[in-house]
């Protein structure tokens, strides 16, 4: 599974009902267990899930690709819980089709007719929100009351947001998407320090690898020198697409741009671990691909 996973949460104490990562991202998916552990966050999988799409069913067709998302809120909907997801491109892909499907009922009365027809037994009714795990880290600061270590004291991080989680700002409005400032709140949070680099806000370009490969490795290049030059220890990013495609191309991106930078690249959950005072082998940073050995935490 290429798109790892939705969450269900339990507004009262940001709780959750888990999707499976334990594929591409398992690192991700080790790492988030034993952070919300910490954090005493409920989590819970979400039963049957589907893929949301990562941006391309709707290029293939656009009413499919509704109903499937329509298809996991309504399924938290039944459960009586809001959804998390620790993915960007699953919260612009739930969040837009909520927004969709809100906003016009001829569209939500073929999404019904669409899922009862497959057997689906419950409809789309709008009634659960949908969130991402670093807006509900922003919201509740309370979480890491007297559990934070000094891990990250002296660490100079760039916190990178990728594009799917700032835009369309009507969409995806947690914050301003031209001048976002959660990922460096809580870096602060966690002990360390952000530092500004030019490419927090760009594409990592994940879902054109395929088709515009050079132009891609250019860009993740670009990422990852911007940061490089602008100090950094480490890039962080609350997205496993954009911390896959940056960890698992440095190199290729490296030689397309004419780089020496190597840094590495971490899983929001991976880094808030390290500062909670887990080790490298506890978040799983032994299954990334480059630059291991530039992580001096943990």
């Amino acid at each position: 599974a290429e798109n790892p996973a939705l969450f269900c949460a339990n507004a009262q104490k940001p709780p959750l009902r888990t999707q499976d990562m334990d594929g591409a991202a398992a690192e991700a998916y080790t790492a988030l267990k034993k952070t919300c552990e910490k954090l005493d966050i409920e989590i819970t999988e979400i039963p049957n899930w589907t893929c949301c799409g990562a941006s391309h069913a709707q290029g293939v067709n656009d009413l499919a690709a509704l109903a499937v998302n329509a298809r996991n809120i309504s399924i938290a909907e039944n459960m009586g819980l809001p959804i998390l997801t620790v993915c960007n491109t699953c919260t612009l892909q739930l969040r837009t089709a909520k927004y969709r499907l809100d906003h016009d009922k001829d569209l939500r009365d073929k999404v019904n007719a669409i899922l009862k027809e497959a057997g689906h037994p419950y409809e789309y009714k709008g009634t659960s929100e949908i969130t991402h795990f670093l807006w509900v880290l922003d919201d509740h600061p309370e979480l890491f009351e007297g559990k934070v270590t000094d891990a990250l004291q002296g660490t100079k991080i760039a916190a990178y947001y990728g594009c799917h989680i700032l835009r369309p700002q009507d969409i995806m409005h947690h914050e301003d998407g031209k001048y976002p400032e959660s990922l460096e709140r809580l870096v602060r949070r966690l002990g360390g320090t952000p530092v500004w680099f030019d490419a927090h806000r760009k594409c990592c370009g994940f879902h054109a690898q395929l088709a515009a490969e050079h132009d891609v490795l250019t860009v993740t290049g670009q990422i990852v020198d911007s940061a490089g030059r602008a100090g950094a220890d480490l890039i962080v990013t609350p997205c496993p697409l954009c911390q896959m495609q940056l960890d698992m191309y440095e190199p290729e991106g490296r030689d397309a741009v004419q780089s020496s930078v190597e840094i590495p690249i971490l899983h929001l959950q991976q880094l808030i671990g390290l500062a909670l005072g887990m080790s490298k082998k506890d978040v799983g940073f032994d299954r990334h691909v480059s630059a291991q050995e530039k992580l001096k935490i943990g």
